[in-house]
């Protein structure tokens, strides 16, 4: 379980003395524990790693958002604190799939589904998320999922 990869991951920070990293695996635990109270109350069922997973997810999302800004803004420094935490974050995160895969699975669903037209893109894209949500960036494989049924 990735969960306790990143247990394991801050207790060897902590004893190594890595002090930026000790302090994103931190980050990375307070923000799963958040999640896990947030599902706590939304009452539907999702499993461990799929939560962990989008977890980490946004927060790749939030930095790379932020490195962009901090760069456009010559905040070097503030920028390179970013990468540094979404260098950690990555870790934690499956292999994303490459082009070609993509272009593949995406190939596959469309004949799975019949998919035709650009009326279909909302199937093929939920179809995608299920089948391969973790290992897919999803904003790539959206403009590609356009191209293939116009």
């Amino acid at each position: 379980m990735i969960r306790d990869d990143i247990k394991q991951a801050t207790v060897q920070a902590m004893k190594a003395g890595e002090k930026q990293r000790t302090a994103a695996l931190r980050l990375i635990a307070a923000k799963i524990k958040d999640r896990d109270i947030e599902q706590r109350t939304s009452g539907k069922d999702v499993g461990d790693d799929d939560l962990v997973i989008e977890v980490l997810q946004k927060m790749a999302k939030q930095r790379r958002e932020s490195i962009q800004m901090y760069e456009d803004g010559g905040r070097d420094e503030l920028a390179q604190q970013e990468r540094d935490e979404l260098v950690v974050i990555e870790e934690f995160l499956p292999q994303t799939m490459d082009e070609a895969q993509t272009m593949a699975a995406i190939e596959s669903v469309k004949a799975d589904l019949g998919a035709t037209s650009i009326k279909d893109m909302g199937r093929v894209m939920a179809e995608l998320k299920s089948r391969h949500g973790a290992t897919l960036d999803m904003a790539k494989a959206s403009g590609w999922v356009k191209g293939a049924l116009a």
